[in-house]
């Protein structure tokens, strides 16, 4: 079984293979349709020992021009076992203040500093006055050989100089390069959906580093996939965690993290925001997982309206009195399916878009064969 692009030359997605989604995508059913949003990638490779599967995934809410604009923003978690900086910071002010990054477990310290470097470089008057960039982690010390020290501060400038808006590369690709989901090779994967309310219309957009969930438990659109797989589940099967984790220690299957990203470009609350982040849970839950005690699962939602609200500077000659316009309450319904949808899409496009991939000491993670999807589609 083997994967194989399609003839324009990007990754196959999901609905390629006959997937069939709620809702309405987007232009690019990627977080970047959001209007200004930019993503980039840092991806490492290296066959010479030690062996590299890493990178940095970069997301600028506003584009580089206004990365140091804030965006009202919210935080929830699944599962704990895992990193977000920043996050205190969010939820104490409901607001976002810097970029994005996602990397592997062991880089956080490299990313963060890269971001403060190319902040100070690009916005020195935001770095000089407040700076907690946002950096999120999974592990991929199954392909990667994470104690290494392969992603360095210049990675994570690289990712936000590389950032654009348009269509999003996914799977095997910066922070996602060695993750694994779900018993098969993971990583990157994003989708949208569009919202209408009234007559106004914004879009809603997800990116995430899809690293966690076992074989048994992936569901395609209801279907059970993985346990019918008749892929190879080395991951699982090999005692891998016994033998890295150390004497006495036991393989653990679903082991892993996820951190999710939502953004849009509706006017919401800091509240409204952390809401949306509570709903991504009920998208991975459409996918299989149950949710690890080993899994640190963490979500960020942010706002990109209101462009100037929330104090761009730490000031006492402000505003006494701010206005924050915002979808009413009774309204946010379609937001919440808008999220569920494209967080349940966007991890099966990472799983669709990731290759095949042989990582240190030989460890291979098998992608999902597109021929047992589309088998199960009649695509």
């Amino acid at each position: 079984m083997f994967n194989v692009e399609r003839d324009d030359g990007r990754s196959t997605r999901a609905r390629d293979l006959g997937v069939r989604f709620d809702g309405e995508p987007g232009p690019h059913n990627a977080i970047t349709d959001v209007p200004g949003l930019e993503v980039g990638f840092t991806t490492i490779t290296s066959d010479a020992p030690p062996v590299a599967r890493t990178g940095v995934t970069a997301i600028l809410p506003r584009g580089t021009e206004h990365a140091g604009v804030p965006c009202a923003a919210g935080v929830a978690v699944l599962n704990g076992n895992g990193e977000l900086t920043g996050r205190s910071w969010i939820e104490e002010s409901g607001q976002l203040q810097a970029p994005i990054a996602i990397t592997n477990s062991h880089a956080v310290g490299a990313v963060h500093t890269g971001i403060d470097r190319w902040m100070a470089a690009h916005h020195p008057s935001s770095a000089a006055a407040w700076m907690l960039p946002v950096v999120g982690e999974t592990w991929d010390g199954y392909l990667n050989s994470i104690n290494a020290e392969h992603v360095t501060p210049e990675h994570a400038v690289a990712a936000l100089d590389g950032a654009r808006g348009g269509a999003v590369a996914e799977g095997n690709v910066g922070g996602g390069t060695g993750m694994n989901c779900y018993g098969f090779k993971g990583g990157t994967g994003t989708a949208s959906r569009i919202v209408r309310v009234g007559d106004a219309e914004w879009t809603v957009g997800v990116l995430l580093q899809a690293n966690f969930g076992s074989r048994d438990e992936l569901r395609i659109s209801g279907r059970p996939l993985g346990r019918a797989s008749q892929a190879e589940n080395s991951m699982e099967t090999s005692g891998w965690f016994a033998r890295e984790a150390g004497e006495g220690a036991e393989a653990v299957p679903g082991a892993g993290s996820v951190i999710v990203v939502v953004a849009t470009d509706a006017p919401l609350l800091p509240d409204q925001c952390r809401a949306l982040a509570r709903r991504v849970p009920l998208g991975l839950a459409r996918t299989g997982t149950t949710g690890s005690h080993f899994s640190g699962d963490i979500f960020l939602a942010l706002s990109t309206a209101n462009a100037g609200a929330l104090g761009s500077r730490m000031s006492a000659t402000g505003p006494v009195v701010e206005s924050l316009p915002h979808v009413a309450w009774g309204r946010i319904d379609p937001f919440y399916a808008a999220v569920v949808e494209a967080t349940e899409e966007a991890v099966v496009n990472a799983l669709v878009a990731a290759r095949d991939t042989v990582g240190r000491d030989g460890h291979r993670s098998p992608a999902l064969p597109h021929d047992e999807v589309r088998a199960a589609f009649d695509a």
